[in-house]
């Protein structure tokens, strides 16, 4: 009996080598399903960019324009650690379907807004959820990948942001010339059953066990959301909505630091905080997490408005406006599949992200040169060029991240650092939003007087195809607004690119771990060797007593 329990030093680890082999299978189901699910919330992102002009025309809401676009990152923002602390301490699997749950509620209100204050709504509930499904997404991959072979996986997942980022775009453009921008909300419904099914038929992760049923940081998670929710406003309403010296936004202002004080004090007192303090102790998380931050700002506040820039400026419609996006994702596409492969090959991970701010800085200053006679193909080349810098530093800071903490605190510290690169993407959409609408108004006034055109219920009111069909004498100087407005703002981008490289020459390149460091599985393997003996004494009674 007990030479079939107290095995040879090496034979717990061959037999976890060969639990694993048998699980590979199953890795590529599981991986399958989360890939629908980060489509589901990824293609959310950018489906309405190329819809948006037409959608804000028709709800009479370009006013509100910076909106439709903020409220989806500024909630997947604030429950970003929230998802990642439960899962932790719940499962991935509960708390995965509860987010496209709720991504396809929010789907239904944006389908059915009657005016852009609904439409604004729908757009925050699918924000809860959809932040919720991509960071479970890279959470569940480390569950059962070793970090050395996770980075041709990450590469994927970048990958399939790059996809979901062409045919966004294309797609909205389609819906908007067909049957209609609302139908890229009911679209979401079969993709997310069939998320749904997938989650289940093969999300088929390792239980969390407790005894004791966890207590959750309620006053952490509220404490971020109100933190976040404060800084987004100030960068939102700063300088358009009210002046930067007005009540209101140095209100707001105040409101974010003591937030985010009273945030800290009660995460270093709290059982199991949302955002634990001693995260920040890893050398490599809080580098990653400052360069996340600045790669944020820049990446979303150029995609956000990029689309809607190219079908006023060149006059393309919907459709069209997408295909021009291609070369950029393309760009993502190509140098993250390859970065990570190579990742997988090597076991070298630290040149990448390097090499990716810079060429992201590049990218930054040639768009930001542009203007409105520049030919369509150098344009595409300039995005081509941004794009790769994105593909090469986004999904493998989220590797160097997990390689640095165990399973335990994998989604927690995953929800973490992505937290903030979405911070960074909401203030990125945010200022060049605000700062975007404010200097568009200007400039248009200045260009046009006070001509039929440049009145302010006409600006709220305009679409691609109305701009497109003015005389030379409006459509010029609205374009030239256009231009003048939002490619100055890259240019301000460009020293946050430079920051990140700085940082991320000093990551410590630590191995990537060969195994997954699994307690739970070590718990269930030892309770089936246990029965496996017990199974063993029963028979051997059993031939006995014969």
């Amino acid at each position: 009996m007990t030479t079939l329990i107290e095995k040879p030093p090496g034979d717990d680890a061959n037999r976890a080598s060969a639990v694993e082999a048998a699980n590979r299978r199953s890795v590529l189901l599981l991986f399958i399903g989360l890939m629908i699910t980060m489509l589901l919330a990824s293609l959310n992102q950018t489906v309405l960019s190329t819809a948006l002009p037409t959608i804000v025309g028709e709800l009479h809401g370009v006013d509100q324009m910076t909106w439709v676009i903020t409220a989806y990152i500024l909630a997947s923002t604030v429950v970003m650690p929230v998802y990642g602390k439960i899962s932790d301490l719940l499962g991935r699997k509960p708390v995965i379907l509860t987010a496209i749950v709720l991504f396809l509620a929010g789907s239904v209100v944006g389908a059915l807004s009657p005016n852009i204050t609904w439409l604004i709504a729908g757009r925050i509930l699918q924000g809860i959820g959809g932040g919720g499904l991509m960071i479970l997404s890279q959470a569940a991959i480390a569950d059962v990948v070793p970090a050395r072979e996770r980075g041709k996986y990450m590469g994927f997942m970048g990958a399939v942001f790059a996809v979901s980022s062409v045919a966004g775009p294309l797609l909205g453009g389609w819906l908007t010339e067909g049957p209609g921008w609302r139908w890229a909300f009911w679209l979401n419904l079969p993709l997310g059953a069939l998320a749904i099914i997938a989650t289940i038929a093969f999300m088929k992760l390792p239980k969390v066990v407790t005894e004791v049923r966890p207590k959750l940081d309620y006053l952490g998670m509220a404490l971020v959301a109100g933190a976040t929710t404060a800084l987004v406003l100030v960068c939102t309403w700063g300088g358009h909505t009210y002046d930067w010296a007005s009540p209101q936004i140095i209100g707001l202002g105040v409101a974010t630091v003591v937030l985010a004080i009273a945030f800290i004090f009660v995460e270093r007192a709290a059982e199991n905080p949302v955002i634990p303090m001693s995260l920040f102790a890893d050398r490599n998380f809080t580098l990653t997490t400052v360069a996340n931050l600045m790669i944020g700002v820049a990446m979303f506040g150029a995609l956000g408005y990029m689309p809607t820039y190219i079908q006023m400026v060149t006059g393309v419609d919907a459709t069209v406006a997408g295909l021009l996006m291609i070369p950029m994702m393309g760009g993502l596409l190509v140098s993250s599949i390859a970065s990570g492969q190579a990742v997988a090959r090597s076991g070298r991970y630290k040149m990448f992200p390097i090499v990716g701010t810079i060429i992201m800085g590049i990218g930054l200053l040639l768009i930001a040169s542009m203007h409105i006679t520049t030919p369509t193909w150098l344009m595409c080349a300039y995005l081509a060029v941004f794009g790769i810098g994105i593909g090469l530093s986004m999904q493998i800071l989220t590797l160097i991240v997990q390689n640095s903490f165990p399973l335990s605190m994998v989604g927690t510290a995953t929800a973490a650092n992505n937290y903030f690169r979405q911070v960074g993407a909401t203030l990125g959409s945010a200022i060049v939003g605000s700062i975007f609408a404010s200097r568009l108004i200007a400039l248009m006034h200045e260009k046009l007087g006070n001509s039929s055109a440049g009145g302010s219920d006409t600006r709220n009111a305009l679409t691609p195809a109305a701009v497109n069909a003015m005389p030379d004498a409006i459509r010029i100087p609205i374009i030239e607004s256009y231009n003048e407005a939002l490619l100055p703002i890259f240019l301000f981008f460009v020293p946050l690119a430079a920051i990140a490289m700085i940082v991320l020459l000093f990551i410590d390149e630590k191995p990537l771990a060969t195994t997954v460091r699994n307690e739970a599985a070590e718990v269930v393997t030892e309770e089936e060797l246990l029965t496996e003996a017990e199974m063993v004494s029963n028979d051997a009674a059993a031939d006995r007593r014969e």
